[in-house]
């Protein structure tokens, strides 16, 4: 028996260890099998096996030791929930296997009373049958639970319950001790010696003085060398950089200005800065259309068609939607200005309105005022009558408050006591801590007092032999490093002899752009010229529509009709004849809008949108 407890005893401490959120079974077994390796081949088979199969169905076994606990095992603590787990793995999978007198002695084993109760919640028939299966049966299929677990369980009930009864009935005996009778024993007696005196209290130790640390030195706070030497380097390298670009820019824009631009110029006639992207968009733009113009002619020459007629007759529509919108735009306008007529109508009578139900509400408000004074009036009475019912029961809460302040100082007398006590029980222990602490004061300045050797003798031109592959000493290395800066220095240059060569003829390429860019700006200042002597020419002329008649029409019968009922608002209400503020915010309003609306008009009847990049082109 007691191989087969070391056996479960090393099972269970490795499902001690065994987290599932954190472990993965597979890397926790091919743990387990190396510190299991001192136990003899028999031993690491059997606890292999059992830990494996634990792992595997850790829900199904969760599920039965989960619900024992829960009922019949709730004294046990928490570390006995492996043992139960490995006890029910092996009657479920491996008691057919093991047979019947092996796993009696494993039962054995184990501690009694433990296993006789977790036997007996197990074999119950009422719980495998009913929510053992159903819960089993969530996780496999039921066929498979009822034909393979259930039914083979359900088959070594009666050997089991007689193992139950047979370890109820060792429980039993080892509970009630065997009576035995005892030879008679000398006994011994107490020599009658003197009471030793009491010891007395030894005085506290001083605290002894720690020594005064060393101070940090300076060379901590200090760069080393080699690192300022870099900083240098790095400042020279980059004030360098810096000439060289600012010589090459002024060059570049230099060499960008157009010629007439290079003399000075007068302060009236400043020049736009253009960046290398603008130059580069423009000139981009310009070469789309002298290629689109350039398909233009070549078309003509091949025989396709003039656009003139179609281009007159663009010009024609054009105007007649520009007219259309403008008829739109009054018509909005005019809109506008009938709902404001509306809305003011619309306020008017409103007002009306409100003046009949204010006079309504006056008269409700009257007799709201007389049922108040008289709630009034009853619930001062029966609040008189309340204070004196108060006052009765004021003069019997006196005797009250007497015996609860008696109380109370009895209380706190009480907790003064148990303060004192703690107090006392705490001043004990902070000299307890006090002397401990001496000790390991006393302790550590004994160690701080060996000799300690200090400083260790290098070779610099020793390699260290720790057999790596490409080992080198420290002055080998420091040349190598030397080299690799030399390598690196060397390309630097290259690569900035490069970006110096590349930003020369990018400024070239700019200065060829800004040569085509003066030539296209040209051209189109004259076509523009030309458009804006023919727009001056040819006016166009305002037209009237039926809607904005329509619509003028109902806004002077508006007005007439507000006119109307604002003179019998004054004739009713005198103090009304002043207008508020907000009707004149609102008037004025309407007024700029109404202003703003005839300047868009008058703009848009003298000219329409320009032409297009391409139309430019054609007229230079």
């Amino acid at each position: 028996m007691a191989y087969y407890g070391k056996c479960l005893e090393a099972v269970i401490e490795q499902l001690d260890k065994f987290t599932p959120k954190r472990d993965n079974p597979e890397q926790f077994l091919e743990a387990a099998a190396t510190s299991l390796q001192a136990l003899s081949p028999q031993k690491q088979g059997f606890v292999w096996e059992v830990l494996s199969g634990c792992l595997e169905y850790q829900k199904l076994l969760t599920v039965v030791v989960d619900a024992f606990c829960a009922q019949d095992g709730r004294l046990y603590l928490r570390v006995d929930h492996s043992r139960f787990k490995v006890i029910c793995y092996l009657a479920t999978f491996l008691l057919e296997e093991l047979g019947f007198q092996l796993f009696c002695d494993i039962i054995k084993s184990q501690p009694v009373d433990k296993m006789c109760k977790f036997l007996r919640f197990f074999f119950n028939p009422l719980n495998l049958c009913s929510w053992i299966k159903d819960e089993w049966s969530l996780i496999y299929e039921p066929a498979h639970v009822k034909e393979n677990w259930i039914d083979p369980l359900m088959r070594w009930q009666p050997e089991v319950q007689e193992l139950i009864n047979h370890l109820e009935g060792v429980s039993a005996s080892q509970s009630s001790p065997l009576k035995k009778t005892k030879a008679k024993v000398t006994e011994p007696k107490e020599f009658n010696l003197t009471a030793p005196k009491p010891r007395t209290i030894p005085a506290p130790e001083p605290v002894p003085v720690v020594a005064k640390p060393r101070p940090v030195p300076q060379s901590t706070y200090r760069t080393p060398k080699e690192q300022q030497q870099l900083e240098t380097v790095k400042r020279y390298n980059r004030r360098k950089a810096e000439e060289l670009l600012l010589r090459a820019n002024v060059e570049e824009l230099r060499c960008a200005m157009p010629r007439s631009c290079r003399e000075p110029v007068q302060p009236d006639n400043v020049l736009v800065k253009l960046n290398t992207t603008a130059i580069l968009r423009e000139g981009a733009l310009y070469q789309r259309q002298v290629e689109q113009e350039l398909q233009r002619v070549d078309k003509l020459v091949d025989g396709a068609g003039d656009f003139s007629e179609f281009l007159e007759w663009q010009k024609k529509m054009q105007a007649k939607d520009r007219e259309e919108q403008l008829a739109v735009g009054e018509c909005r306008r005019l809109q506008g200005k009938l709902s404001h007529e509306e809305a003011v109508l619309a306020r008017q009578n409103l007002m009306q309105e409100n003046k009949q139900r204010a006079e309504q509400q006056k008269e409700q408000m009257a007799k709201l005022m007389l049922q108040h004074a008289e709630r009034q009036l009853w619930e001062d009475r029966s609040r008189k009558e309340l204070v004196e019912q108060v006052i009765e029961g004021q003069k019997n809460v006196k005797a009250a408050q007497a015996k609860l302040v008696k109380g109370r100082r009895q209380t706190v007398q009480e907790v003064i006591e148990a303060s004192r006590g703690l107090l006392q029980r705490r001043a004990q222990e902070a000299q307890e801590e006090q002397r401990r602490r001496c000790e390991l004061i006393s302790q550590l300045r004994a160690l701080e007092t060996q000799p300690m050797r200090k400083g260790k003798l290098v070779d610099l031109t020793q390699i260290p032999g720790y057999g790596l592959e490409g080992e080198m000493s420290i002055v080998e290395l420091r040349e190598r490093l030397a080299l690799l800066k030399e390598n690196q220095r060397r390309d630097e240059e290259e690569k900035r002899d490069q970006i110096i060569q590349g930003k020369r003829t990018k400024s070239q390429e700019l200065r060829d752009m800004l040569e085509q860019i003066s030539l296209c700006r040209a051209a189109m200042g004259r076509s523009a010229a030309l458009r804006w002597e023919e727009k001056k020419k040819a006016p166009a002329a305002p037209t009237q529509d039926e809607r904005v008649q329509q619509l003028q029409r109902r806004i002077s019968e508006r007005a007439a009709e507000r006119c109307k009922q604002a003179a019998l608002l004054q004739v009713s209400a005198p103090r009304a004849a002043r207008p508020k503020p907000r009707a004149q915010l609102e008037a004025q309003h309407w007024l700029e809008q109404e202003r703003s609306r005839e300047r868009r008009l008058r703009v848009l009847q003298q000219g329409g949108s320009g032409p297009g990049p391409v139309r430019r082109l054609e007229a230079a």
